[in-house]
């Protein structure tokens, strides 16, 4: 199968949820790592925030079929904002499309833009034939792609494929095309958006792209670092470090995180003293995740401009 988005990972795009391999109540994905939820039965491809999301991230077939179903009118939300689960009961999915591949084989992909959606039940598509845009319907709080394959209705993990020698990792037939196996590296934690505010910063702000700028002034409050993160665990080590335009550094902040979380928001920053004006120049932001025990390290570097 093709990669049903076209993107790179840790880049413009991240697998924030695998399927969920333990049948039990217990979770495994496909690496015996916990990046998966009890029960989750696809893949998630997630996108940088709702601003990318506006500007149109592509949804491909990933092999070719026939259409046996879509849904194309719900709208894009945080289910928790729109209502809860009882508003999404019986279409979870939210804008969507089925596609039978024969042989018992299907692909499903979820919570698709409104009004996106580019085929209709019935239509035969080729692999690589765009879909629709990845959007925020259905039951999810962040724009992605839910990926499902089912084999005679079965969940598959194309990652294991039918059957593997091993418990753990990909398996000797994966469902990938090597290409894009090889383009999806298993990445449990990540820190996929950052940035710098003049004021103190906003997880829904964030969220909707709007700290887009690479310009702060003289005179703004603050500086502060902020960033958004799938997969956190009880114990990482977070921490922030400022550098002014002369290789100082103007703040160095850790902490540590007590509880594990699918998507976490934190952020650290230091106020204008006495008045003063910041310095022009470039600012350097550096924001790691530390994971002891662990070979796990995790960095995002971003530079600001004070003018």
């Amino acid at each position: 199968m093709d990669m049903p988005i076209r993107c790179t990972q840790s880049s413009d795009c991240w697998i924030v949820n695998y399927v969920d391999m333990d049948p039990s109540i217990s979770i495994s994905d496909y690496s015996c790592g916990v990046a998966t939820y009890n029960g989750h039965k696809g893949t998630d491809f997630a996108i940088m925030d709702a601003d990318v999301m506006r500007q149109g991230v592509e949804v491909f077939a990933s092999a070719g079929g026939i259409v046996k179903g879509t849904r194309n009118s719900m709208r894009d939300i945080d289910f928790k904002m729109g209502g809860g689960a009882a508003s999404v009961a019986g279409k979870e999915c939210g804008n969507g499309v089925l596609i039978d591949h024969g042989g018992g084989w299907t692909t499903q992909y979820c919570h698709m833009l409104r009004e996106s959606v580019t085929v209709k039940t019935g239509d035969t598509v080729k692999t690589g034939q765009t879909l629709g845009l990845i959007g925020l319907s259905g039951k999810t709080e962040f724009p992605h792609l839910h990926f499902q394959v089912k084999y005679n209705n079965q969940v598959v993990d194309p990652f294991a494929g039918l059957q593997r020698n091993k418990k753990c990792g990909v398996g000797e037939a994966p469902l990938w095309k090597t290409s894009d196996l090889l383009s999806m590296l298993y990445e449990p934690t990540a820190l996929y958006s950052a940035g710098f505010s003049s004021t103190t910063p906003n997880e829904r702000i964030a969220r909707e792209g709007l700290y887009s700028g690479d310009v702060l002034f003289q005179k703004s409050p603050v500086i502060a670092l902020w960033v958004d993160m799938f997969w956190v665990n009880p114990g990482d080590k977070l921490l922030f470090q400022i550098t002014g335009p002369e290789g100082e550094t103007l703040m160095a902040h850790s902490t540590t995180l007590k509880k594990r979380k699918a998507r976490r928001f934190a952020y650290a920053g230091i106020n204008r003293k006495n008045n003063e004006p910041w310095a022009r120049g470039f600012y350097t932001g550096e924001i790691r995740l530390i994971r002891p025990g662990t070979d796990e390290e995790y960095s995002v570097v971003k530079t600001i401009t004070v003018n």
